[in-house]
């Protein structure tokens, strides 16, 4: 068994294409960020893709008339929550929704860890990244400390992100005991815009690592 992969930021056809070995295929719907695409160009990069992989939603505190417009143009696999959605929210988007989703939780304490507890009734997968001081909420290039994860269990899957590169995710499986990975801007030759021969080389580098 090899880690799951989840391949984030993904706004060019080069990109998706040199990223059909990962397991998922994350696509950014928040203004601020530099992966920001739309709903429409999200579909049409993903229209070809293997159905085995799935498409991710990734939103920042959207409302119910966001997502709605989005799920008009885009039908993804999963919606990902990257803000401070609550574990009431999270509920209430998968009841109206009825859509899988993947919570990011902004990891810098236990104590972050330890709020993951309260997401997992309501979210099917967890996601946990670094807490960044300012800017965007994810995709910074930062990491926590992987140790705070050693030894834990959660009711659901979780990815572990924030930071990775192909140089540091196996000692970061190692110490989390993750079982899937997110990455995201270590693959970019500029800002928002992934270098394929990056995305193939990462995902060669966790697909031959055992767990």
């Amino acid at each position: 068994m090899n880690p799951r992969l989840k391949i984030c930021g993904l706004t060019t056809r080069e990109a998706v294409e040199a990223a059909a070995g990962a397991d998922y295929l994350g696509f950014i719907f928040y203004a601020p960020s530099p992966r920001n695409i739309s709903p429409k160009q999200a579909a049409d990069l993903a229209q070809n893709i293997n159905p085995a992989i799935s498409a991710v939603a990734v939103t920042v505190d959207a409302d119910d008339d966001f997502l709605r417009a989005m799920l008009v143009d885009f039908q993804p696999g999963y919606i990902q929550l990257h803000g401070s959605e609550s574990p009431e929210r999270v509920q209430t988007i998968r009841e109206i929704f009825k859509m899988p989703v993947i919570k990011a939780l902004q990891i810098r304490t236990q104590q972050d860890v330890e709020q993951a507890h309260t997401y997992e009734a309501v979210a099917d997968m967890l996601l946990f990244d670094a807490k960044a001081t300012e800017g965007l909420p994810g995709g910074n290039g930062l990491a926590f400390d992987w140790q705070m994860l050693a030894g834990k269990t959660f009711k659901k899957p979780w990815f572990l992100s924030g930071g990775l590169n192909i140089d540091n995710v196996e000692e970061a499986l190692r110490i989390s005991g993750a079982l899937a990975v997110d990455v995201s801007s270590s693959l970019e030759a500029a800002r928002g815009v992934k270098d394929p021969e990056r995305v193939r080389g990462f995902i060669q580098k966790v697909k031959n690592l055992p767990l």
